[in-house]
């Protein structure tokens, strides 16, 4: 006799296809660091090159711990506004700079015709230590975000935590926090990466009991690297589910296979967030667009118009 777990089993397999037939009304946009070789900057290229056909609503390029990667930041990010038609966004902190110095930045990134900035706090270089703002600098991402509106009408992201930032105090005061950053000017708020559907959920329900209008968008981690991510999760408070733990458990020397999992584990996550409601989602490709590009897909995505190459 089958038991009602069987059953229940028995009748999720008998539903429509998770992915069937989607309306491919998702719209996406991607994350990117920037190149640190020649052979890394090949490999960006040809993930942009990739994802560019999707129709990314913007695509952004993320700035190292104190303003380390300042340059390859800028020179990736004027790249993609002047070589493609996708919108190009940098992300800036206020970590060891003055206002002045961040300021400036931002007017050299105008200059250039980047129009959307990614704000945030931003971590000291000295991995674990406690953020100090810089004596003549921006307080935080808020004071960040007000700053940046008087250089440039820019478009401006800031973050948001599901899990709650390590730094705040409860969880309150991470909705507080990014009340502020949003009444500052900031036109949406990018979650940092979660694994859990519910989770996303309950922190959204909370942002609009505080009077949060604007979009949060869910960031999207596709885990090809278990240790990377856990190394990830520990410095932005995210939980890694003992689940998932399990499911890439002897799959170290089988990268192919452990891309197949990565990729149905973030596909059947944005699946529940699509079922949620969610249309907007942000992938951290670590620069590479194959899980990105498959997960995509799955939602309804197809190629359309290149953005690439505006001249030809």
């Amino acid at each position: 006799m089958p038991t009602m777990a069987d059953l229940e089993e028995a009748r999720r397999a008998l539903d429509a296809p998770l992915f069937a037939d989607l309306a491919g009304d998702a719209k996406v946009s991607f994350e990117f660091f920037p190149p640190k070789s020649e052979k890394m900057e090949e490999q960006l290229w040809s993930a942009i090159q990739t994802l560019a056909p999707l129709g990314p609503r913007f695509v952004s390029v993320t700035y190292g711990a104190g303003g380390s990667t300042r340059e390859r930041t800028h020179a990736t990010v004027a790249r993609i506004a002047s070589e493609t038609a996708i919108p190009a966004a940098a992300h800036l902190t206020c970590v060891e700079a003055s206002r002045d110095e961040v300021d400036e930045i931002a007017r050299a990134y105008w200059e250039a015709g980047v129009r959307h900035i990614v704000a945030l706090r931003g971590d000291m270089p000295q991995a674990g230590a406690p953020f100090e703002a810089h004596p003549q600098g921006y307080r935080n991402a808020a004071d960040l975000v007000a700053g940046l509106k008087k250089v440039a009408p820019f478009e401006i992201s800031v973050a948001a935590y599901p899990e709650c930032h390590p730094d705040s105090a409860n969880p309150q005061a991470d909705i507080d926090n990014l009340k502020a950053k949003i009444d500052a000017g900031a036109t949406r708020a990018i979650s940092q990466f979660f694994f859990s559907p519910e989770c996303f959920f309950r922190f959204r329900d909370r942002a609009a009991a505080a009077g949060i209008t604007a979009e949060i968008v869910p960031g999207i981690l596709p885990v090809s690297n278990v240790a990377q991510t856990r190394k990830f999760a520990g410095l932005c408070g995210a939980a890694i589910p003992s689940w998932m733990d399990r499911l890439f458990e002897g799959l170290d020397d089988h990268p192919a296979a452990r891309q197949l999992v990565a990729a149905t584990i973030a596909a059947e996550l944005c699946r529940k967030l699509y079922a949620g409601g969610v249309r907007n989602f942000h992938f951290y490709t670590l620069n590479r667009a194959e899980l990105a590009y498959a997960i995509c897909h799955l939602l309804g995505l197809r190629p359309g118009k290149a953005a690439l190459e505006k001249a030809a």
